[in-house]
């Protein structure tokens, strides 16, 4: 790995310290120990969070020998994040000691791991929440019922296009697909992309009162790209109920009737409900497919796409719904297998648990 050789403390890259992280580990590591980091990592990744890569989101390999080192097996580290709380602090040499101040000012993720080499540095820092707590409920069901399906899953076989659109219909709720096409970026920088322009389109839908249930980017990096989003609705009433201030909020109230006597967009009201002022309103949205469809148009940059992206999308893209993603799920069978996975929304090792 190309790095600088520099100094502890005086890092010119990222990669400067791995030379200094090879040295602790081999002098820290003893022949038994290397064999339980070689458990936690195939472990690791038969429950899908290994890897520190941004499309992962989980535990580096040197995250998982700090962790042997500091907890000596397998097994302890497992009962150790069994029994994880609010936030876990690991410091194995001890910089912070009697400096938890210090430490909280310094780092504020749900796993603070210190580098034994840098004690500026979280090594944990790239450790999503939902991989860090989908092996905390791993952890919880192996030490409950230890299995090789967690080290070795089963493949994922996907659902026959038949199965696949029964399933679809039988949710009842709306599962729309923002498929585009190529982007020019390094995997790192366009799984970066995807995630900041999903949660950046989820909260876009939220707050126009389409409820998503559950939400995902998928990617081949090569030349299909989409956002994945499963709504409660693809359809709104075109009315809502909008809240106003309680009665003894004096001037909040006149604000309220000020701004709402005269709004053209008032189909009622405004009333007075439960002690409140209360108008509903016709809601410009009620189309998911609509309203996505008009904020991406241009490439969607207003709307929080990243860049990369929204120009991609600004020269085209395809929003299917439910059982229309059926011709591109018969051509990408690692598609085939993510959606197989994403409708059944179980983890592979929570089979028959």
């Amino acid at each position: 790995m190309p790095c600088y050789e520099t100094k502890p403390g005086e890092w010119l890259s990222a990669t400067d310290r791995t030379p200094y992280h090879t040295d602790y580990v081999k002098k820290c590591l003893s022949e038994q120990m290397r064999g339980e980091v070689r458990l936690l990592k195939k472990f690791m990744k038969g429950i899908g969070v290994y890897g520190a890569e941004i499309k992962i989101g989980g535990f580096s390999g040197y995250l998982c020998e700090l962790l042997i080192i500091h907890y000596m097996s397998f097994v302890n580290v497992l009962k150790t994040f069994a029994k994880y709380k609010k936030q876990m602090v690991i410091d194995i040499e001890k910089y912070y000691i009697g400096s938890g101040e210090e430490l909280q000012l310094l780092f504020q993720e749900p796993l603070i791991i210190v580098d034994p080499v840098d004690k500026g540095r979280n090594v944990a820092s790239a450790v999503q929440p939902q991989k860090l707590y989908t092996f905390v409920a791993a952890s919880r069901a192996f030490l409950e019922k230890p299995d090789l399906k967690f080290f070795y899953p089963p493949e994922t076989k996907a659902l026959k296009t038949k199965d696949l659109k029964e399933s679809l219909a039988k949710r009842g709720s709306a599962v729309l697909f923002v498929v585009f096409g190529k982007v020019d970026a390094v995997p790192d920088v366009l799984w970066g992309q995807l995630y900041k322009s999903q949660r950046s389109l989820t909260k876009l839908l939220r707050i126009n009162d389409f409820n998503p249930l559950r939400y995902a980017p998928w990617s081949n990096e090569k030349n299909l790209n989409m956002f994945i989003f499963e709504l409660e609705s693809r359809f709104l009433p075109r009315i809502r109920k909008h809240l106003g201030p309680p009665m003894e909020k004096e001037s909040d109230c006149g604000n309220f009737l000020a701004k709402h006597m005269s709004n053209q967009g008032v189909v009622s009201g405004p009333y007075i409900e439960d002690g409140r002022w209360v108008v509903e309103l016709q809601r410009k949205h009620v189309d998911a497919v609509a309203f996505l469809n008009e904020k991406l148009l241009d490439g969607g940059r207003n709307a929080g796409v990243a860049k990369e992206i929204s120009q991609v999308l600004s020269r085209g893209f395809r929003i299917y719904v439910n059982e229309e993603i059926a011709e591109v799920y018969e051509e990408n069978g690692d598609f085939a297998k993510f959606l197989t996975e994403f409708l059944s929304g179980k983890p592979k090792w929570l089979e028959n648990a």
